[in-house]
């Protein structure tokens, strides 16, 4: 074992253990600080355990680096066993990735709170696993080019993908928290993280000195980037209104008073003028969620529910913002007023004793056709 592996090795153990370490604390630190806000709901607890498998795939990677350091110092004699060791370590290591990129706000649509996607991309990777035990046990890759490890091709497509997604979604989320240099930081990173396994599936690639320094620049700023990350959540948390303190008042047609006081906002109204489909929408959930119980306190958006598209929702949002005009450190954003309650399922986040109601717009809601549903809504509170 050279000296320049085995610095590597020690440093990529005790950096990646005390990243680890740092996710895991902030995150039962966030946990027991704002446990009333990330399980708001009785009936779908909404525990965020992004940070959780943040911190577990650092641990594998500290794994991942005994492991390593293990084999060279006695030196084992099986190379291909070794070498699944470490394949493996990294499949188990994007499984991680993964699993924390269900909860990032701003990840792609088809992967954020995705239940059926998620499991396809796991049986993906469980496929993965089998193939690289395959590849590696075969005659070809036993005797395999000098230029190339076959059996790490798989879990090089996997980490390309998982890297792909991350980049875009640490990219959204920190530049919607106005923070495009760390954005852009970050997909450079990613791309580093990437060019750094590269070396896994190419035998000459570079040389031992360099790809064990981009190796350990590589893990050492996501780490960083991962920390940025967390603070930014905190923040994300500490500024988000209560559901106790949030009141809404529905005047007239298109009239609505709102007061969040963590937002600034003090009994502000807002008209949503021409605008009558986001006011009917804004209605539809006040309504559900001041008489209903269970599951129809809440609208099913998209998957051929009452909203057609998550984007009304957003329009909503982007309405209040531009009427009242806010501070960008103090702008409204969906989770602000609605939360996700699962299976397409949306519900206001304002508690039914705040949610006022004028009777006569009632019954004028009421006599459209389409919102005669309501009326057994209404009947059985």
């Amino acid at each position: 074992m050279t000296d320049v592996s085995e610095f590597y090795s020690l440093s990529h153990i005790f950096i990646s253990l005390i990243g680890a370490i740092l996710l895991l604390a902030i995150w039962s630190n966030i946990r027991l600080r704002f446990s009333q806000l990330l399980e708001e709901n009785d009936t779908q607890k909404r525990v965020d355990k992004g940070l959780l498998y943040l911190g577990l795939a650092m641990f594998v990677w500290v794994i991942s680096g005994c492991w390593s350091f293990a084999g060279h110092y006695f030196s084992i004699k099986d190379y291909s066993i070794y070498l699944i060791g470490n394949h493996l370590l990294s499949i188990v290591n994007n499984m991680f990735l993964l699993l924390a990129l269900f909860y990032f706000y701003y990840a792609p649509h088809f992967i954020y709170n995705n239940k059926k996607n998620i499991n396809i991309i796991l049986i993906i990777i469980v496929i993965t696993a089998i193939m690289t035990l395959l590849l590696s046990y075969t005659s070809i890759d036993k005797n395999r080019s000098s230029f190339i490890n076959i059996s790490a091709i798989p879990d090089l497509v996997l980490s390309g993908f998982l890297c792909a997604l991350l980049g875009i979604s640490l990219f959204r989320t920190f530049l919607y928290r106005g923070l495009k240099i760390v954005g852009v930081i970050a997909i450079l990173v990613i791309l580093l993280v990437f060019t750094s396994q590269l070396s896994e599936v190419f035998v000459n690639y570079g040389s031992d000195f360099s790809n064990n320094l981009i190796k350990i620049i590589a893990k050492t700023s996501l780490i960083s980037i991962f920390l940025v990350l967390a603070t930014t959540w905190v923040i994300r948390l500490a500024n988000m209104p209560k559901p106790n303190e949030m009141k809404i008042s529905f005047m007239d047609w298109s009239l609505v008073k709102i007061s969040i006081p963590t937002k600034g906002v003090f009994e502000e109204t807002i008209d949503f003028g021409s605008k009558t489909t986001q006011y009917k929408n804004l209605l539809k959930f006040a309504i559900r969620r001041k008489y209903g119980e269970g599951d129809s306190q809440s609208v099913v958006v998209g998957l051929g529910g009452e909203i057609k598209n998550q984007t009304y929702l957003t329009r909503i949002i982007h309405n209040i913002n531009s009427i009242l005009d806010l501070d960008h450190t103090q702008t409204l954003e969906r989770r602000d007023v609605f939360t996700f309650i699962g299976e397409g399922r949306y519900r206001l986040r304002m508690i039914p004793e705040h949610i006022i109601l004028d009777s006569t717009l009632i019954e004028e809601f009421l006599k459209t056709p389409e919102n005669k549903a309501y009326q057994q809504l209404l009947e059985l509170k």
